[in-house]
């Protein structure tokens, strides 16, 4: 199994970036590489529930995207199945670092050695650009708190 790990600090409660992750209307706001925005069509965040949605590139492209969710434990793992190419794992994590400080991560796992190593050479960097997405709309969250 292969895998690729990204995990950003955030200076948020683990409650508030849950929710950022959960509530489609806020997820749809940040989820992708910088530049993207995103069409949801279905987000049924439970164990064998679909997310399907279209990210639509900077400049041109649409992309469409569908997983199955297999594990949901609020405040600590959402994991999925992509069923759409590229097919891998995710599992999002999140753990209280503090009742205000929260460690987020994105753990995706390939099975597909030559999948894997396309993926690595620009997942690491546009995982950033989503945290940094993240981090965003976590602040214009707490503006309307």
């Amino acid at each position: 199994m292969m895998e690729i790990y990204s995990r950003r600090e955030l200076d948020f409660p683990v409650s508030k970036v849950y929710e950022a992750m959960t509530n489609p209307v806020l997820l749809k706001n940040w989820w992708g590489p910088e530049g993207f925005t995103n069409t949801f069509h279905e987000f049924d965040l439970r164990p064998g529930g679909k997310w399907r949605y279209t990210m639509h590139g900077p400049e041109k492209g649409h992309y469409e995207n569908e997983a199955v969710f297999r594990i949901v434990e609020p405040e600590m793992r959402i994991e999925w199945d992509r069923v759409s190419n590229p097919k891998f794992y995710m599992a999002v994590e999140f753990e209280k670092l503090d009742h205000d400080r929260t460690g987020f991560s994105f753990r995706m796992r390939f099975t597909d050695k030559k999948l894997y190593d396309t993926i690595l050479k620009f997942a690491p960097e546009k995982n950033e650009e989503n945290f940094d997405r993240l981090e965003k709309e976590l602040e214009a969250m707490s503006d309307f708190l």
